[in-house]
């Protein structure tokens, strides 16, 4: 509690600062506009609607890539489960790609996907794939010996064994997965809208950033942080909401 406050007093006194110096400095709005300033530019944006289409279609991207991702990463994981060229697939693939910014193969997905929703698609998918792989196989590695045995002794092998007792013991190193995975997608979709601009008829959160620049809007552009900022923040309280009800409520952890 008393660490929140610390927190807020930090962020008080800053946004104070800041607005501070602008007055007395005289610093030009389209340099550095004050809080205040950006403050009712992100109300504005909010009465007009505009704020929540652009959130909405960047969450509508980051969700079905981070979706497409999760699917394959699970395929990925259950194969190199139950046969060793599958594990040997998974951990080359994952040495491979992993350390490759997804935001680098946008110009591959351009080229193969054209310039659409398909091409965000493809690099926020890469962007999730392989760190839920390694969080959900290194999950599926530390289930106890015992219960696979009992697994087993139940007449539970293949799709089975993996439903009722991998998924589960895995929980937290899944839930840990989705948690990069989210951070890593939600960087690749902004970055990727900054880079190309709308996914299709619509933008999101980076196209308006961008058309905000172009129009030297710099309170809008600051608008435009502030929500991406918002929203990282609202998503680690789920998470962490999340994490309490399931493995910390349940005993569990990643370790």
């Amino acid at each position: 509690m008393r660490g929140g406050l610390n927190r807020l007093v930090v962020l008080v006194a800053t946004l104070a600062l800041w607005e501070g110096y602008v007055r007395a400095a005289g610093v030009s709005p389209l340099l550095l506009p004050a809080p205040s300033r950006v403050l009712l530019g992100f109300g504005e944006y909010i009465r007009s609607g505009s704020l929540l289409r652009y959130t909405l279609q960047t969450l509508q991207m980051v969700l079905a890539g981070m979706a497409i991702g999760a699917l394959a990463a699970f395929a990925l994981t259950a194969l190199a489960t139950v046969s060793r060229w599958g594990r040997d697939l998974l951990l080359t693939l994952t040495t491979i790609l992993n350390p490759l910014p997804a935001i680098a193969l946008l110009p591959v997905a351009l080229i193969w996907l054209g310039i659409g929703p398909r091409s965000l698609l493809f690099v926020i998918a890469n962007s999730v794939v392989w760190a839920m792989a390694l969080n959900m196989h290194t999950g599926f590695e530390t289930v106890p010996l015992t219960w696979k045995r009992a697994g087993q002794n139940l007449g539970l092998e293949g799709w089975g064994l993996i439903r009722h007792i991998y998924l589960p013991a895995a929980l937290p190193y899944i839930l840990t997965g989705l948690k990069i995975a989210w951070s890593f997608g939600w960087r690749t979709a902004i970055a990727a809208e900054l880079v190309f601009g709308a996914s299709g008829q619509a933008g999101g959160l980076g196209w308006m950033i961008n058309v905000e620049r172009y129009n030297l809007n710099t309170t809008g552009v600051f608008c435009g942080l502030v929500a991406i900022i918002a929203l990282g923040l609202l998503a680690e309280a789920l998470f962490e909401a999340l994490e309490r009800r399931t493995i910390r409520r349940w005993g569990m952890s990643a370790g």
